[in-house]
């Protein structure tokens, strides 16, 4: 995704004024959680100091910025006077020419990616911020606001949030948020909504074929013995994928050569779907070992008296898998071998799985 810089815009006074109003209530509650000092006569941070000079003929507000308590968190203010009617009759001045935003860049979609290296540390700070940017993109027409929170900033999380963004998803090292400006139902992109599992059919010259037991299982599938299988890695093929699992849990060396079938199904783990990949797998090597951590035993099973089972025979879809297997063993099926290609759309090599027989009715994956 091409990103542009996004430039900080100016906001003016009456803006400035429209934004404190609206977003008094949170502003006095940090006032309590961080323990910051706020001017009585108006909602603005301690750090840009008011003082006001009241007389017979006029009263002047002068806003100076002081750059120590803020100048880390890339805020600043440029100030000139101006007069302005106070309510009791003298005037006052307070202007703000330029009042630098939040760090953010353009997306490409009308939106906003918030800069997570450049968020402020003081949480006063964010918060001061953050409503103000989300006035000044409101105007300028954005549409979906991306925030991306460092784990050492997650106390920052509840001020996002309670200036109305949702979470999106979190990974170990962060949380991320989200902001819709249009009115009706968000457009942006969901969190992923499946997980990818792989299993490794391998099966040697002898007719045997690569089985484990697992020390943890369910007590369904106790003493079960079993193709290897596991979770794909974040930007890890499905292929390599297989070929990796069966490598750590059994010390297997394989090679692949095809995705002879796969499962969805849906309500797993987190309540998301899940796609099972089942891989045929040739055998590079022979010498077994086993991985203490999550399996309990290893070895080489023939095929005959794996399909007998009892609970392969008494699982349809185990069952079927089998009958798959013993197809393709036989010639009489052929599974979606992979190919590399590149998209005109983004420019990226991607797998293609599919189907190829030769001449000879082989399939090219052998």
């Amino acid at each position: 995704m091409d990103l542009k810089s996004f430039s900080p815009s100016s906001v003016s006074t009456s803006e400035v004024a429209h934004v404190a109003r609206s977003y008094s209530p949170l502003i006095s509650s940090l006032r309590h959680k961080v323990g910051v000092k706020f001017s009585t006569h108006f909602k603005c941070r301690r750090g840009l100091f008011l003082r006001t000079y009241s007389g017979a003929d006029n009263a002047y507000l002068t806003n100076k910025a002081v750059v120590s308590s803020v100048g880390q968190d890339n805020f600043a203010a440029e100030t000139s006077s101006r007069r302005i009617n106070g309510t009791d009759g003298s005037t006052s001045s307070f202007y703000h020419r330029n009042l630098r935003l939040l760090n953010a860049f353009d997306d490409e979609y009308g939106g906003v990616v918030i800069d997570s290296d450049r968020i402020p540390s003081n949480p006063y700070t964010f918060a001061s911020l953050l409503p103000l940017s989300l006035f000044q993109w409101k105007k300028m027409g954005k549409k979906g606001i991306w925030l991306k929170l460092p784990l050492e900033q997650s106390d920052l999380v509840p001020i996002a949030v309670k200036e109305g963004f949702q979470y999106h998803h979190a990974e170990p090292g962060y949380v991320m948020l989200t902001y819709w400006i249009p009115e009706g139902p968000s457009m942006l992109p969901a969190n992923a909504s499946h997980q990818v599992g792989v299993g490794g059919f391998v099966i040697n010259d002898k007719n045997e074929v690569l089985v484990v037991q697992e020390k943890h299982c369910s007590p369904a599938t106790l003493g079960l013995w079993k193709i290897p299988t596991g979770f794909i890695l974040e930007a890890e093929e499905i292929y390599t994928g297989a070929v990796r699992e069966v490598k750590e849990e059994t010390g297997i060396d394989t090679e692949f050569i095809e995705v002879i079938a796969f499962r969805h199904a849906h309500n797993v783990a987190f309540e998301k779907s899940d796609l099972f990949f089942i891989c045929m797998l040739r055998p590079l090597s022979s010498k077994i070992i086993v991985d203490d951590l999550e399996i309990e035993a290893a070895k080489w099973m023939p095929l005959v008296e794996f399909v007998e089972q009892p609970l392969i025979q008494e699982d349809s879809m185990f069952k079927k898998i089998v009958d798959i297997f013993i197809a393709r063993l036989g010639k009489r099926y052929c599974g979606l071998s992979t190919h590399q290609v590149v998209s005109k759309f983004d420019g990226m090599v991607s797998s293609l799985y599919y189907n190829v027989i030769d001449n000879e009715d082989n399939c090219v994956g052998e």
